[in-house]
């Protein structure tokens, strides 16, 4: 089964901690043992999972992504304007897989699941594709 969230970011570099949603969605599923793709259809957004605990590390990464891939650039060619957030997105990756046990996802004490989106502010989707263990 297939769900679609829909996500709405206010700021050109934001991230967006989707954990409870995808949590949600599992639960309502009914799959005791299996796994979820959480999967970003954006090619200057991205899915990662990463601490939730302490919002500095978010913080931290957007700082050091803008770093290593500013927005202006002078041999930059792409006509949109947003090569940053394209090579930021790829850097991150367009999805996760998180293992499924007694209908919870197994995430790590401080891990969340996050939207990344790197050329907002914009209007956004999420596919959430939830698998059952072949018996």
């Amino acid at each position: 089964m297939m769900h679609t969230i829909q996500l709405q970011t206010t700021k050109r570099d934001e991230w967006q901690d989707i954990t409870a949603r995808v949590e949600t969605i599992v639960e309502k599923s009914g799959i005791k043992e299996g796994n979820v793709i959480v999967y970003c259809p954006h090619t200057t957004a991205g899915i990662t999972i990463n601490e939730n605990a302490d919002p500095d590390v978010v913080r931290d990464v957007v700082m050091r992504l803008d770093e290593v891939y500013p927005w202006e650039h002078q041999n930059y060619r792409h006509a949109e304007g947003n090569t940053a957030a394209h090579l930021k997105a790829m850097t991150v990756g367009s999805s996760q897989q998180i293992i499924i046990q007694r209908n919870k996802l197994v995430l790590g004490t401080w891990q969340g699941i996050f939207f990344c989106e790197f050329d907002g502010p914009r209007d956004r989707k999420v596919h959430i594709k939830v698998f059952k263990d072949a018996d």
